[in-house]
């Protein structure tokens, strides 16, 4: 048999987690452009090349759709500070690392970092419940090795964590909302610097 003039292409049949990730992609794109609440999941399914049916067997609605990006870009920016923590045990090095690594997320996500740390959607419970679990993750882990290698408490060391955390997170922002008027490289070396002043003055205690 041949196709009538009329028939519609059918959408191919992919495996489950590939038209996931090709939904959440189409996703990013259509938020980064147009803003969350400007966002149509009909923009989004025309963008991916699927039914609206299609979406929304995957993802129930526009919340959830950024969510699972949430959720996604929050594990490659903990992943990432997780490598950095690793890399080395030399202090001064896993600071300058630890910085690189928020560089690292800024610069390679483009605007997709935005979804994470600027989007207008920080005081939705399920989103802000997201993000600060994830920059509390990062401060424990930095906490972790201050305890480790200081004799401070538990407490005043997840405070150190939580400054380096913010410190880490806010120059960063601020480093790509000037277009790189100072180089990336530079950048990182200059706040880890001001922040090795600061963490290399606790003695260690071994």
């Amino acid at each position: 048999m041949t196709a009538t003039p009329d028939a519609k292409p059918r959408t191919t049949r992919l495996p489950r987690m590939v038209r996931r990730r090709q939904l959440l992609t189409a996703a990013q794109e259509v938020f980064v452009e147009n803003g969350y609440h400007a966002a149509a999941m009909d923009d989004i399914a025309e963008r991916a090349g699927v039914s609206k049916p299609v979406l929304y067997q995957h993802f129930p609605g526009k919340l959830e759709l950024y969510l699972a990006l949430l959720d996604m870009h929050v594990e490659d920016m903990i992943g990432r500070m997780r490598a950095a923590l690793s890399s080395t045990t030399e202090n001064k090095q896993r600071v300058r690392n630890t910085f690189r690594a928020y560089f690292d997320f800024v610069s390679s996500q483009g605007e997709a970092f935005r979804l994470v740390f600027e989007s207008d959607l920080r005081h939705v419970a399920p989103v802000r419940e997201r993000v600060e679990r994830a920059l509390q993750d990062c401060a424990e882990m930095i906490a972790q090795v201050i305890q480790e290698d200081t004799g401070v408490s538990r407490d005043e060391a997840h405070l150190l964590g939580v400054g380096l955390v913010g410190m880490a997170e806010v120059s960063a922002r601020y480093w790509i909302s000037t277009q790189g008027k100072i180089p990336k490289d530079s950048a990182e070396q200059l706040m880890a610097r001001l922040a090795w002043r600061g963490i290399s003055g606790f003695p260690r205690t071994s």
